[in-house]
């Protein structure tokens, strides 16, 4: 049974919003945009296995429902779509969900769908279900022939289909062969006061005043070619003022025998899972991101957006919100000397590096803001309820 009751502009929504609780930036999106989304008033509702950690829900507006597993010996492996379709069902029969948001199409839009026909055969009503690509499910497992057709059938299946980059969007009409109209909507990022000193920071993590810092973020995956950010300290090494701080979320001791054999203990610092990035980010000078590919890069805005330049690869959506020479620097994939005598350059450079900062912190936090990309959202969701699939 559709779910086909008309939304005025003014009405307040119920939103379901399913993603993955991680560090990872599609679960960071989707927690900051239902936190924005429950701001104005609309109620939010997360589902998955776990709180997402980024995830306040003491905020008003805002609940979360967990997904537990079965431990069924009859599966080898856990499986998740088949109790998530189901605490879809629950948790949209409970709320009378307007929307159900969900943040990637495998297996997030697959148990959407599932759940629309367990709601259809009891007469229930169901929300529109509007599926965000990310990255991941197009980039590399809408390559794999043994899930390519599930991805597919998920996309098109769904009411509305959103991507975060117009380079994601080309990649998957070219990957999948899709008709289906996709809406780009960019990434946004409300950056925190910082409650801790530069100072303070610094000597937490062991870092003189006088020495450069680079600052990387991201999850640690083989796209993001750490080895690469190894490579490039490792150029720098004859200039020990240069350190690299990694904000890991994802398990950085793989990487570790790397540093040791090129003497980098004292060069590459790294936190895990650090919830107070705002601290980190303030007390750096300058980010370095060396991605084979980037959906959107939303690491690289979050270090835009508090004033510092950025060296990057011209990966996938990040050209679509960074500008070269303005707010930092591109280089080709794989680069890694000339992002090394960049990086020797800035170290030397404080005026260009200000100036550079200023720059990002400027279009960071004017076109990528929760008030324009939210209300977007919002938008893109009456237009679909309005549509009546």
């Amino acid at each position: 049974m559709k779910h086909t009751q008309q939304i005025n502009s003014k009405k307040h929504l119920a939103i379901g919003i399913v993603c993955y609780p991680s560090v990872g930036g599609s679960g960071i999106v989707a927690t900051q945009l239902g936190t924005e989304l429950a701001r104005l008033g609309h109620k939010v509702h997360f589902i998955s296995y776990d709180e997402p950690f980024k995830l306040d829900t003491n905020e008003p507006n805002i609940s979360f429902d967990k997904v537990t597993f079965n431990g069924y010996e009859l599966f080898k492996y856990p499986d998740y779509t088949l109790p998530l379709a189901v605490k879809m069902v629950d948790v949209s029969r409970k709320y009378k969900l307007d929307i159900l948001h969900v943040h990637y199409a495998v297996p997030h839009a697959t148990a959407a769908l599932l759940a629309k026909s367990i709601a259809n055969e009891e007469k229930l009503p169901f929300p529109h279900v509007v599926t965000t690509l990310h990255g991941t499910d197009i980039t590399l497992l809408g390559r794999d022939k043994t899930v390519m057709p599930v991805i597919k059938y998920s996309i098109e299946s769904s009411c509305g289909v959103t991507a975060v980059s117009e380079s994601l969007k080309k990649d998957t009409v070219k990957v999948l062969k899709t008709k289906k109209e996709i809406k780009v909507i960019h990434n946004f990022y409300n950056p925190k006061i910082p409650t801790k000193s530069r100072e303070s920071i610094r000597a937490s993590v062991g870092v003189r005043d006088d020495e450069f810092l680079a600052i990387h973020l991201s999850n640690l995956r083989p796209v993001k070619r750490i080895p690469d950010l190894i490579e490039i300290i490792k150029k720098v090494k004859k200039h020990p003022r240069i350190k690299l701080l990694v904000l890991s979320g994802g398990d950085f001791s793989v990487f570790q025998p790397l540093v040791k054999k090129h003497g980098l203990e004292n060069r590459i610092i790294v936190l895990p899972r650090v919830l107070d990035i705002e601290n980190y980010i303030s007390a750096s000078d300058l980010g370095i991101y060396t991605s084979e590919e980037e959906s959107f890069g939303m690491g690289i805005l979050e270090t835009l957006a508090y004033g510092k330049p950025v060296l990057a690869t011209r990966a996938g959506g990040i050209p679509e919100f960074m500008s070269n020479a303005k707010t930092g620097f591109l280089f080709k994939i794989g680069d890694t000397d000339s992002m090394a005598q960049k990086l020797i350059e800035l170290s030397k450079n404080p005026e260009l590096v200000d100036s550079l900062g200023k720059n990002a912190k400027t279009i960071a936090q004017s076109q990528f803001t929760p008030e324009a990309k939210v209300q977007e959202y919002v938008e893109y969701y009456r237009r679909v309820i309005a549509s009546g699939k």
